[in-house]
This record gives structure tokens, C-alpha cells and sequence, in this order.
């Protein structure tokens, strides 16, 4: 009877079709396939004789069944390639902090040096017993045991304090592919990844892994680094003490730094030792004869790990070499003479509390000096590359730049009165005005009324379009009048490269700190920079050149050709010289990090002076003579307008014109110019009877004038060479050689 009851549930399972088995006993093997044995007739409610309806299976059950384990399979292949995209095995493979770099001058000198110090990877079997048994005992005692996690080492090390919570599966899974935060969502991930390098990674792997990337503080990561630092031998070589004392720095790197606090990092050696005893790793006899090892460090880093130079050309390094432990050596751009002599001027020059920016570039782009404050230990901050200040008049390059390229002629005139119409009203800096100019005046004298006037003329959009192609990213709005005079804001080093592609006759420049290599015709051609028109280019040089030798920059004349512009903003916030001479291109600024006015200084004054000294020391050629300019009257003195043919003259006393020896009077109704030449006396009348000079006929007027400018040529040559010397003596006495 019991069989019987057994075997009624058994009996009412739907019968296989006929396929040719026989039943055995009321009974269907289980090896055979269900779905193979059922016929239609079992798909219906109907329960069968002596059996209650509950007893059989659930279609609708099991259809949830077969939905909940194909959803966890789908979670599953979701998870496995959401480990495979966010944590690559590979990336355990590389140093979690880019190796050293050794950045290097043109010339091979050292300049800096930055990254971590790292070493080769390790490896478990070449390891010594007690080299590896110091970490797994103070880390992870259970390692070799569990899965990626061990609830009772979290258990032992919360009763205990002594060991993490977390195992060294974890913890490589922590510092390889998650970020420090201390979150539910960063820890289940923590636990996903350890049992994903668990799956795919031995043991062994796993603790190489983690002794190659651990950080062990001193910016040292990696066992072999820390060996070599701490020790200077290879962790193959370690005593017992020694390795103790490293795996109890993996806590605390910065708090157990036996270089700064050797007696803390004892103390933890004492705990590592303590657990390596409780373990079975070592006797009582040898924990307790275990000294604290002596340290050996001989790595003195001399070069400063960050330069104003470095920190901008870093990027750029860290970007063609290759991934991996081995430290590199980069060569760079910089000129370390030319870096010194930048330094130095920058230092020497009396800008008060102000601060300064220097760089230097060759036409083509290559950055060989850069000094970005007058003191990179006290402010990092990089003056030259990361500031964005307004250029003031500097910008008008842009401006005539566009005018020329539209066909406009340097001798062109244009309005350089005073605005009296319209809500916007620019005045001149100097606050003098002139009824019309020439483009060339306009520019040599920075007029501001002209630049707005040209700007308009032109149209923004193709002064934009300029900026643009000169390699300009700051914001330019179309409807902004104000940007002829520079209140967009933009960078040093971006507002320099626009001004070596005006050197270089080619646009866009593109700084850079790397030596770039040569490009081949064929890229040159499809891929190279644009180029001004031989005739843009000399008239854009014209103005420069005027803007030196008789506008706002004449601070800054050499003894060769210099071309630059002067820049100043309002209420003298930002005071900037940009120009070029012989093969470098060079931007200064000065102004105030909290921008406030600085005190009288323009760009035509402090900027320019430290714009030429430098680029005296850097092309070994001295400043031009000084030749003070005619003041200007502060208003011209008019004289009565008499018509031709009022007959007699008026009696006039005589008129001096001002700043000059030049004199004029009537005297018997000819108007009388007399003046000094050469310190020769001559008169010029004019009359009924036309021009006279001195009563001197045409022919021996103009003998006597070759000869006058024979001798104003030699005058004018010996001046120059005295000017020159006196230039160099001078610039020698303010900046000696080193």
C-alpha cells in the first residue's frame, strides 16, 4: 500500500509519445528528455484518477522559472562585459603612477625630473619565504584560501586590530581600477572585481601584481622601488627585518616613512613581526632577536620636480613615451641659456609687487624660454600659459592684419578724431587727436579712434576670421566694437604664436615644447600651414617696424631691426610688449593677479625695457641710441589767415616753433624761415620774388645741400656707433655675464 501511494504521483504524469522505449514500472528515466515524452493531452488541467490537482507541476510556475534563470544569465553576461570594458586585466599590468620623466634642454642639460619612482615588477618565486610571508601575515593571512574575500580575516582584524579588512584581492582591485571613495556602490564593486581577478588570475598573479604597484610613500611605488630606495638592494636580497619593515609601511606610507619617522615605522615593524610569529611564520626566538634594520637611502634628487616650463611641457612628454616601469629621459625645446637670461631679467626688473610673464619662441613655434612669474616656489600659478588677460593694443594686428589682406595701402588715410556721436566713445591713451592719419601713423601711435574706425571698416567678422587663422581660441563676439582694442581675453603664449606667424610668414604657429619631426613633402602639402603674401607679410613688418622705431614701443629699439607692439589696458591692468627679432619672437606681460591698475605702467614702458633686454643678452646686439623724439605742441599756434593779394604783410614779431631752433618772421614783406644746419645759419624767404635762400642761386643751393647731407649721414653714422657701444657697456654693467 505504501509503494502504491509512492507511486501514485508518478502514475499521473503525462505519458511520452510512442518512441519506441518501453515504461518501466509506471516510471520515466530521468537520463531521457522530458520534452521528447510528453504529449498534448498533458498540457490540460485535467488531474488524473486519484490524484489531487496540486500535485502537479505548475506550468505557469515553471515558465517563471525558466524566465528568472534566463534574466540571471543575461545579468551575467552583462557583468562579465561590464568587468571586461572597466577592468582589463591588462591594466594591472601597468604602474599606477606615470613613471619618471627626466625633461632635458635642447642641449642634453637636465631640467627637471617628475613621476613616480618605479621599478621592475616582481616575482613570487624568486621572492624569499620571509620576504612574502611579511605581507601576507600583517595584509592578508588567508590568501591563499579564500576567493577574493574573507569575512573571517574582516572579523579577526576588527576584533584584533591587527591586519585589513580588506584582502590583497581587494585591495588590488581598489588602487588598479577604483577611485578612493568610500562608498556601498564602490565596495560592491571592489568584491565584484576581486572575484573577477580571482576567476581569471593564480595566486601568484594576483601577488605579484599587488607587490609590483603598492605604494610604499617617498612617491615610490612598487616592492622593488621601495627595496632600492629605502635599502639599495634588490627585494631578492632582503633580510627578514627589512622586509618587515617595508610591509608595514602599506598602511600609512606617509605616516610610517622611516626617512622622516623612523621610530613610528619601528613600531609598526614590531606589529608585522608579531603577526608574522602569530602566523607560524617565524619562532618566538627569531621574532624576539629581530633588530630594526638600518636605512640606506642614496637617491638625492637635485633637479626640482616642477618648473614653470616643465609643467606646461609635461603633458606633451607624457604623451610619446611608451607605458611601463622604466624611467625616461625626454629632450625638449628650451634653450638653458636663454631660460637663465629670462629668468634673470624677469627677476631684476623693477615691477614692485607686480607680476610678469615671459616667453620666447622661435618663428616656427618652438618654445626656448618660458617663465610664467617672478617666483615659481612661492606661486606655481603659470602666468604665460594658463592666465587669460585682455591684450589691449596688441590686438590690433589682427585689425590692420584684415585691412591689408582686403588691399588697403599703409599710405591710406583714415578719421583719427575725437568720437563725438554714438554710446560708444573711445579716446586715445595719449588723449591727442588728428583730423586724418595714414595707417602706418595710426598704427606706429596706436591710435584707438582709428583702430574702432578701421574694425568698422573692415567688418568684425573678418577681424574674427583673422584671429582664427592665427591660431586665436579666446571667445570674439561679432558685435563687440571694443575688441580693436583688445578686451578679449586670451593667453601670453597664444597672443605670441599670432605674432610668429607674422615672422614667419606662415600661419597657423603652434607652440610646442617637443622637437617635432621633420614632415615630408607630401604632408607638407596636404597638411601644411597657410602663408601671407610676400606682399602682407612686408607691409605687416612695416608696421611692426614703425611701431619701434618711431611709436609707442621705441623702448625697445636694438641695434638691428625689431618689429613689435605696445599693449595696455584700461586703468593699466595689463601692460604687454610682443614682437620679434632675428630668430625669436617674444611676448612680455605685466599686471596683478587680482587685477588691479598697476601704478603708471604702460606697455611702452616696463614691458618694452625687459622686452629689449632680454632680446639684447639672447641675439648679443646692443640697444639703438637713444634719440629723444620733438615733443608735440600742446596746441598748435595759429597765424591770422591773410589773403594773397592783401598787399602788404602785417608786422608780425617773430614765432619760435616749439621743441625746435626753427624761427620764423616777416621782415619787408617776405615771410622769413630761419634755422641752424649742421651748425651752418640759413634763411628761407618767401615773397613776391619767390623763393630765396640766403640770396643763393639754385645751383649752388643744391652743391651746398649734397654736402649737408654728406656730413648729417657721418654725424648720424659715428652717433650710432657711439650709441652701440655705450649700449653694450651698459646692458654689461646691469646684467653681468655668469
Amino acid at each position: 500500500m505504501t509503494s502504491a501511494k509512492m507511486r501514485a504521483p508518478f502514475s499521473s504524469l503525462p505519458r511520452r509519445r510512442d518512441t519506441g522505449h518501453e515504461e518501466a514500472g509506471g516510471y520515466y528515466t530521468l537520463a531521457e528528455p522530458w520534452a521528447a515524452t510528453w504529449d498534448d493531452a498533458s498540457l490540460e488541467d485535467e488531474p488524473s484518477q486519484g490524484s489531487p490537482s496540486h500535485d502537479r507541476p505548475d506550468a505557469g510556475r515553471l515558465r517563471w522559472v525558466v524566465r528568472g534563470l534566463a534574466g540571471a544569465l543575461l545579468l551575467l553576461f552583462v557583468a562579465i562585459g561590464y568587468l571586461f570594458f572597466t577592468a582589463p586585466l591588462s591594466k594591472s599590468l601597468e604602474p599606477l603612477a606615470p613613471p619618471q620623466i627626466t625633461l632635458l634642454a635642447a642641449d642634453g642639460t637636465p631640467i627637471a625630473r617628475k613621476g613616480a619612482y618605479v621599478d621592475d615588477p616582481v616575482r613570487i618565486d624568486a621572492l624569499p619565504p620571509h620576504v612574502v610571508n611579511a605581507f601576507l601575515a600583517i595584509e592578508d593571512r588567508r590568501f591563499y584560501t579564500h576567493w577574493g574575500i574573507d569575512p573571517r580575516g574582516m572579523a579577526r582584524a576588527a576584533w584584533t586590530g591587527v591586519g585589513g579588512g580588506s584582502t590583497i584581492t581587494q585591495q588590488l582591485a581598489k588602487f588598479t581600477f577604483l577611485t578612493p571613495e568610500q562608498t556601498l556602490t564602490r565596495k560592491a564593486r571592489e568584491v565584484m572585481i576581486a572575484f573577477w581577478l580571482e576567476a581569471w588570475l593564480s595566486k601568484d598573479e594576483i601577488l605579484e601584481r599587488y607587490l609590483s604597484n603598492a605604494y610604499f610613500g617617498d612617491n615610490t611605488y612598487g616592492l622593488r622601488a621601495a627595496s632600492l630606495h629605502f635599502f639599495h638592494r634588490q627585494p631578492e636580497r632582503l633580510t627578514p627585518a627589512q622586509a618587515a619593515m617595508l610591509a608595514g609601511l602599506l598602511q600609512a606610507p606617509s605616516a610610517y616613512n622611516p626617512v622622516k619617522h623612523y621610530a613610528r615605522a619601528e613600531r609598526r615593524m614590531r606589529l608585522v613581526v608579531g603577526a608574522m610569529e602569530d602566523a607560524g611564520y617565524i619562532s618566538a626566538d627569531e621574532a624576539r632577536s629581530m633588530k630594526a634594520p638600518r636605512l640606506d637611502v642614496r637617491r638625492r634628487d637635485e633637479l626640482p620636480a616642477g618648473t614653470y616650463f616643465a609643467d606646461w611641457v609635461m603633458p606633451q612628454a607624457q604623451q610619446v613615451i611608451e607605458r611601463g616601469y622604466e624611467t625616461q629621459e625626454v629632450v625638449t625645446t628650451l634653450d638653458s641659456r636663454l631660460q637663465r637670461l629670462a629668468e634673470r631679467v624677469v627677476r631684476q626688473a623693477p615691477a614692485g609687487s607686480a607680476q610678469m610673464a615671459l616667453v620666447a619662441m622661435r618663428p616656427s613655434g618652438e618654445v626656448v624660454a618660458l617663465v610664467g612669474g617672478r617666483n615659481y616656489a612661492r606661486s606655481a600659478f603659470n602666468r604665460a600659459t594658463q592666465a587669460r588677460r585682455q591684450p589691449g593694443s596688441t590686438f590690433k594686428l589682427f585689425v590692420y592684419l584684415t585691412a591689408v589682406r582686403q588691399g588697403m595701402d599703409l599710405d591710406d588715410t583714415i578719421d583719427g578724431s575725437r568720437f563725438t556721436t554714438g554710446t560708444y566713445r573711445p579716446q586715445n591713451f595719449n588723449g591727442g587727436y588728428r583730423s586724418e592719419m595714414t595707417l602706418r601713423e595710426a598704427f606706429a601711435e596706436s591710435s584707438n579712434v582709428a583702430a574702432v574706425r578701421l574694425i568698422q571698416q573692415v567688418g568684425t567678422g573678418a577681424v574674427i576670421d583673422t584671429a582664427r587663422a592665427l591660431g586665436v581660441t579666446a571667445p570674439l563676439d561679432p558685435g563687440d566694437p571694443t575688441m580693436a582694442l583688445g578686451t578679449a581675453e586670451m593667453s601670453l603664449m597664444e597672443l605670441t604664436a599670432a605674432y610668429a606667424a607674422v615672422a614667419a610668414g606662415a600661419y597657423p604657429v603652434k607652440p610646442h615644447g617637443l622637437p617635432q619631426a621633420e614632415r615630408g613633402w607630401i604632408s607638407r602639402m596636404t597638411d601644411g600651414p597657410s602663408h601671407f603674401s610676400r606682399g602682407t607679410q612686408q607691409k605687416m613688418q612695416e608696421l611692426l617696424r614703425s611701431a619701434v622705431d618711431d611709436g609707442t614701443g621705441r623702448a625697445a629699439r636694438l641695434a638691428i631691426a625689431a618689429y613689435g607692439k605696445t599693449g595696455t589696458t584700461q586703468d593699466h591692468r595689463d601692460a604687454l610688449f610682443v614682437g620679434y627679432a632675428g630668430d625669436l619672437v617674444v611676448g612680455v606681460w605685466v599686471g596683478n593677479d587680482d587685477n588691479s591698475p598697476l601704478q603708471g605702467v604702460s606697455g611702452g614702458g616696463l614691458p618694452a625695457r625687459v622686452w629689449r633686454e632680454f632680446m639684447g643678452g639672447a641675439l648679443g646686439v646692443g640697444a639703438a641710441p637713444v634719440v629723444q623724439p620733438l615733443p608735440r605742441a600742446a596746441e598748435e599756434e595759429v597765424l591770422p589767415d591773410v589773403p594773397l593779394d592783401a598787399g602788404e604783410l602785417p608786422l608780425l614779431p617773430p614765432v619760435q616753433v616749439p621743441g625746435s631752433d626753427v624761427r620764423v618772421r616777416v621782415r619787408e614783406g617776405d615771410a622769413v624761415v630761419s634755422t641752424d644746419i649742421g651748425g651752418e645759419p640759413l634763411e628761407v624767404s618767401i615773397g613776391r620774388d619767390g623763393v630765396r635762400f640766403d640770396g643763393r642761386g639754385p645751383a649752388e643751393m643744391r652743391r651746398r645741400a649734397a654736402e649737408l647731407r654728406r656730413e648729417a649721414r657721418e654725424q648720424a653714422r659715428q652717433i650710432e656707433e657711439r650709441g652701440r657701444r655705450a649700449g653694450e657697456r651698459a646692458f654689461e654693467e646691469a646684467f653681468p655675464p655668469r
